[in-house]
């Protein structure tokens, strides 16, 4: 990407784990990117590290459910960073618990960050891809969409944003903007090991039972979905569009 044709990505969800990942590398990749988490000072590594590898970053706090932070923070970008064409939806959080346990409370707090937060980025990104007539956006969606104990709320997100995206795609496609879906499996993050805790196993034998399930014998690194993001916002993905990528290892009905 020469500095002519250079663009703005934003991340969501960006302070650690797979949107760290992600951030660091469309960075790498040449972008410009807006390092965005509930709580901005969380942001300093990953935008260290890109400022470090010579790229350029930008942390902003912002609670992706709130409709007015979204906007102010999707301007701020606009203005240090440039109008961003990419973004990628990636704000998440769990709330499991089986169904007969679960408070209301909890079934909003995941429906609120997943779809209400990527609506509200979505909206507020689309105006400056569809004058741009150029536009990418991935959303990361989960395995779990298939089902999963304990995770209802969680489950019923990730599907939801299957159906967000193939929307988009639809609406938005004529104006050069592409959307996708990377639904991850087993990816080796505080969250994952947040579970393992949970449930009282070691983190390294959680991993290993969860290798023993998958049919290339490893739980997923965060790379491997930025390795994946990073093809879907690339010029050359412009005729793949509407898709949900399982990126677990193995296929997935």
């Amino acid at each position: 990407m020469s500095d002519q044709t250079k663009r703005t990505a934003i991340v969501t969800g960006a302070a650690r784990g797979i949107g760290a990942a992600v951030a660091k590398r469309l960075a790498s990749d040449g972008f410009n990117v807006g390092v965005l988490d509930l709580d901005e000072a969380a942001c300093k590594q990953p935008v260290t590290d890109i400022e470090g590898a010579g790229g350029k970053a930008l942390a902003v706090g912002v609670d992706v459910s709130d409709e007015q932070a979204v906007d102010a923070a999707v301007e701020r970008v606009a203005s240090e960073l440039g109008a961003p064409t990419v973004l990628i939806n990636n704000a998440g959080i769990t709330r499991d618990n089986l169904l007969f346990k679960m408070s209301v409370d909890e079934w909003d707090a995941v429906m609120n960050v997943h779809l209400r937060g990527s609506f509200l980025m979505t909206r507020a990104v689309q105006k400056h891809m569809t004058e741009a007539k150029y536009g990418r956006i991935v959303n990361l969606s989960s395995v779990s969409a298939l089902g999963n104990r304990g995770q209802v709320n969680y489950s019923s997100a990730k599907a939801g944003l299957q159906g967000f995206t193939k929307t988009l795609a639809i609406e938005l496609g004529k104006f050069g903007v592409t959307a996708n879906a990377i639904a991850p499996g087993f990816i080796e993050t505080e969250m994952t090991a947040a579970t393992a805790e949970r449930v009282g196993v070691p983190f390294e034998d959680f991993k290993k039972g969860a290798a023993a399930q998958i049919p290339v014998q490893r739980v997923g690194q965060p790379e491997d979905i930025a390795a994946t993001a990073s093809f879907l916002v690339s010029e050359e993905a412009g005729f793949v569009s509407g898709q949900v990528i399982y990126v677990a290892g193995g296929p997935r009905d």
